[in-house]
């Protein structure tokens, strides 16, 4: 697995003394790797990519015993004779991908960052090509247990269901899972970075992280503060919520989801139905769809069955982006018109066809087009649970999930139920029993400010927990960004000016400054 990231490069001896850290040794990236590069990554960007696996003990209190590899991704910088050293990316999740982030990191970054850095992707322990913790050995195991695991359940047949597959998934992963079962913490990535930065020759830590990878900076930062240089986190958790009280911090999570949809509703019926095909009553259709759906699942003109189930996903998953808030919205009218029939008019039945259920986000890294032979390979892995199971504490029982559940309901209509359904219900038998995990201080303070920017109506991470990562943090300034989304560097020409200010200057912005997005929804 890590001997494909690097052409030619085998990773080091499991046995070799890491009481100093060896230079990453950057090669040629494989074929295989490369092909998995976007199309707006030119042939001359492509050419200039390096990539290595850097070696770092599965257990960092062990530093001489067994060792796992991290797999690096290496944008150069366009001017290196001045260059100032390397910024490296994590892209959240957990569980998210980061090697190609490097590769196209003009998405996120001014030129002048990109001519002043290196720019370094990378994979967390655990993912993707980074020694993947694995639960399941074949994809049928896995689809035998997904089977009867709901992402919204709702009757107690589907309750019982997925509590009890959830067990067994957690089953599955202590026999499959491996040594890196117990460090999957945050703490454990935040010191893999430590020997990264130090594997480039940098005497200090830049990092840029969104999402989760704010916990991975705001935890580094803590731990090494005098090794931070510069650090911009988009996004933002709350660090020691999520660090100590699991299921009041998924709780309050449901609540910004809840907060983001208000808005956008607020937002459709005030630019009107030219610009928002929801508008009008938009709220007031929503929940009624909400109630029609609770009853049963709608056919929409194209034969498309949608289940209450469809709605509450699609809308969580696409408040994360600006761009799909429009389709959404019309997506929603088509629903409604079907539900209604008798307020279609022509011009609105063109809509109504047109809008179609886009496949599932990641369409599950494609597989979910394939019809499995028996063994097929299982080439997911389960970082999610992971990370969240390992940092977040929860009580060792579910037992009381369905009531918990119906309280998140009432307080969180449309999102409660369905943010209860992942970590509340999966990790109290999560079988890493004592895992190492960093749950503070997180007030010290670093030489230079850590940036932290947050999204007005963000889903994920609600603007009150960048709020409060800003003044839990030692030394910080807040950005604020009057912005639909989940993040936004690289969407916010004045938010992506002064990350470019404060990165290559280390002119930190001045604390409550508030930007624009570039593009708001329905302009």
């Amino acid at each position: 697995m890590l001997g494909t990231i690097v052409s030619g490069l085998g990773t080091a001896s499991a046995q070799a003394d890491t009481s100093s850290v060896r230079p990453a040794a950057w090669g040629q990236c494989a074929a295989d790797v490369l092909a998995t590069l976007p199309a707006s990554v030119t042939p001359e960007e492509r050419a200039r990519l390096t990539c290595a696996v850097q070696e770092v003990p599965v257990d960092h209190s062990r530093p001489r015993g067994e060792k796992t590899g991290i797999a690096m991704m290496k944008r150069p910088a366009n001017d290196p004779s001045r260059k100032i050293g390397s910024i490296f990316l994590n892209p959240g999740g957990p569980g998210g991908s980061g090697l190609l982030r490097g590769a196209v990191a003009k998405n996120y970054f001014q030129p002048s960052v990109l001519d002043r850095f290196d720019v370094i992707g990378f994979d967390p322990r655990g993912v993707a090509r980074s020694a993947p913790l694995r639960c399941f050995r074949t994809q049928e195991e896995a689809d035998s247990v997904n089977e009867g695991w709901y992402s919204l359940p709702t009757t107690k047949a589907e309750i019982a269901s997925s509590i009890r597959q959830s067990k067994v998934y957690t089953d599955y992963c202590k026999i499959n899972a491996g040594p890196l079962l117990d460090h999957m913490s945050t703490e454990a990535v935040a010191r893999d970075l430590d020997i990264m930065r130090e594997s480039v020759g940098d005497r200090q830590l830049n990092f840029v992280g969104f999402s989760y990878g704010t916990l991975i900076g705001s935890t580094y930062a803590n731990i090494f503060p005098q090794r931070t240089r510069a650090m911009v986190i988009d996004g933002n958790v709350d660090p020691k919520l999520r660090l100590t009280n699991g299921a009041e911090y998924d709780r309050q999570r449901a609540d910004g989801f809840e907060i983001a949809l208000d808005a956008m509703l607020k937002r459709c019926d005030s630019v009107g139905a030219e610009k928002c095909a929801f508008a009008g009553d938009a709220r007031g259709k929503f929940e009624n769809i909400k109630k029609a759906l609770g009853q049963g699942p709608v056919t929409l003109p194209n034969g498309t069955q949608v289940t209450l189930s469809d709605v509450v996903g699609r809308v969580a998953g696409d408040l994360y982006s600006i761009a799909r808030i429009a389709p959404l919205a019309a997506w929603l009218q088509s629903i409604h018109l079907a539900l209604n029939p008798s307020t279609a008019t022509t011009a609105s039945l063109g809509v109504q066809s047109a809008v179609e259920l886009p496949a599932p986000l990641n369409n599950n890294a494609g597989r979910m087009d394939v019809d499995p032979l028996p063994d097929t390979p299982y080439t997911s892995d389960d970082s999610y649970y992971a990370v969240n199971c390992s940092d977040k504490p929860f009580s060792r029982t579910n037992r009381n999930w369905e009531r918990t559940a119906a309280k998140w309901e009432e307080e969180s209509p449309t999102f409660g139920r369905y943010q209860a359904a992942s970590d509340l219900l999966t990790c109290p038998t999560w079988p890493a029993r004592h895992p190492d995990r960093w749950i503070g201080p997180w007030n010290r303070k670093t030489p230079n400010p850590v940036v932290v920017v947050g999204n007005y109506y963000d889903p994920a991470t609600q603007y009150l927990f960048a709020q409060r990562m800003a003044k839990q943090l030692g030394n910080a300034r807040l950005v604020s960004v009057d912005a639909f989304g989940h993040c936004i560097l690289g969407r916010s020409a004045g938010t992506d000016a002064v990350v470019a200010k404060y990165l290559v200057d280390l002119v930190a912005p001045a604390d409550g400054q508030v930007f624009q997005p570039n593009v708001q929804p329905f302009a």
